[in-house]
């Protein structure tokens, strides 16, 4: 069986709750801080396309960073909005959740639950 992994910042409600429906599962998983250990672009690209996701749909939009670079304005390719999110987290839609071949982006948190 494949282990879960969730990609999350601990301060975030929603990752919270996350992890506290993996906790109740009693599924064994794996937590990361993205913040600490960061994505590498392969990875990202990797976890999105299992997800079935484009960069663009893991945007943040309303952070302050996507305000001042301007992001609403840029047309970027898809590579370009990967290193874009790989520069700055804080863009990075969370949590998102793997296990094998398959990833979501757990929002709500009780989406988690297609995983499990």
């Amino acid at each position: 069986m494949a282990e879960i992994t969730i990609y999350q910042k601990p301060t975030c409600s929603t990752c919270r709750q996350a992890v506290q429906l993996l906790k109740e599962s009693g599924k064994p998983f794996k937590a990361i801080n993205y913040y600490e250990t960061p994505f590498t672009k392969a990875q990202l690209k990797n976890l999105l396309k299992k997800a079935g996701l484009s960069p663009k749909d893991i945007l943040r939009t309303k952070e302050d960073i996507y305000k001042d670079l301007g992001l609403a304005k840029k047309t970027l390719s898809d590579d370009e909005w990967l290193d874009a999110l790989v520069a700055h987290p804080d863009l990075i839609q969370r949590p998102l959740v793997e296990k094998g071949e398959r990833a979501i982006l757990a929002r709500p948190a009780e989406s988690i639950k297609t995983l499990l």
